[in-house]
């Protein structure tokens, strides 16, 4: 619960879900190190309904849906994606789909996974009711920008909006050059680590506390930065030895092995 009041920096401590760990980690999942940060945004916005462009393998969209949970917020949350895979995601097997299916039985109180397009979803989501977007689809230019705004009539007026990739520069990915097209345009802050993640207050009427989290972050934006990717980095760390405990000890000796050589 937040304790804040109008001239208040953001205080790391006055968020529980901060430092909670997730209970769904995935060891290809690229999104695993802004986990910290997506739990405690749903505990800041205690969004009314929540949608995410592009789910793959669910580590994002299942860490907002815990927050949801543990916080017994009456959110409705979404979850768009074919799960067939794109060119920057690469194309995956239907086990990716039947693996976060039956993981999300938990959430379906108040979540549903719509299997198809991002266009096609558009009907089931009413016109400014979106308080939290995260955009996560395929990274071109063009493509996110259409993400965009296709979905822009659905924001509200608290809406903030996600975008992932934002560091991302190599290839055909265009997620940086929409950033800095929209970044100037409203409130907003962009962390670095993790393949970055760009935070964008597109709705005039914020909530306090995420406002405070946005001056305290450009005001103090290394220390900012250094914090959230420290915590980040704590769960990429827990992902990792989870994924390491699951194999035999020559499976997993063979991985140290290569991780060492790596850094010579």
């Amino acid at each position: 619960m937040y304790y804040g009041n109008m001239s208040a920096d953001f205080n790391p401590l006055d968020w529980q879900l901060l430092y909670r760990f997730p209970v769904r980690l995935h060891k290809k999942s690229s999104w695993t190190e802004h986990v910290p940060f997506a739990m405690a945004l749903i505990e800041m916005l205690q969004p009314r309904t929540l949608v995410e462009l592009g789910t793959q393998h669910g580590v994002s969209y299942c860490a907002f849906c815990q927050a949801v949970a543990e916080l017994k917020l009456p959110t409705r949350c979404y979850a768009v994606d074919t799960w067939l895979g794109d060119p920057h995601a690469h194309y995956y097997k239907e086990s990716v789909y039947l693996d976060l299916h039956k993981f999300h039985r938990r959430y379906e109180s108040f979540s549903t996974l719509l299997r198809m397009t991002f266009d096609q979803a558009l009907p089931h989501i009413p016109a400014a009711s979106v308080d939290l977007l995260h955009i996560d689809g395929l990274h071109t230019y063009d493509a996110v920008k259409s993400d965009y705004e296709t979905w822009h009539p659905k924001l509200s007026d608290r809406a903030v909006v996600l975008f992932h990739d934002t560091m991302e520069t190599q290839h055909d990915f265009g997620v940086h050059q929409l950033w800095a097209e929209l970044s100037s345009k409203f409130p907003s802050f962009n962390f670095e680590h993790g393949h970055g993640l760009g935070i964008l207050a597109v709705g005039p009427q914020q909530p306090q506390a995420f406002l405070d989290f946005l001056h305290t972050a450009n005001t103090k934006p290394a220390a900012a930065r250094a914090l959230f990717a420290s915590l980040g980095r704590r769960v990429l760390l827990e992902t990792e030895k989870r994924w390491l405990n699951q194999k035999s000890p020559l499976q997993r000796a063979l991985t140290v092995l290569k991780s060492k050589s790596l850094l010579r």
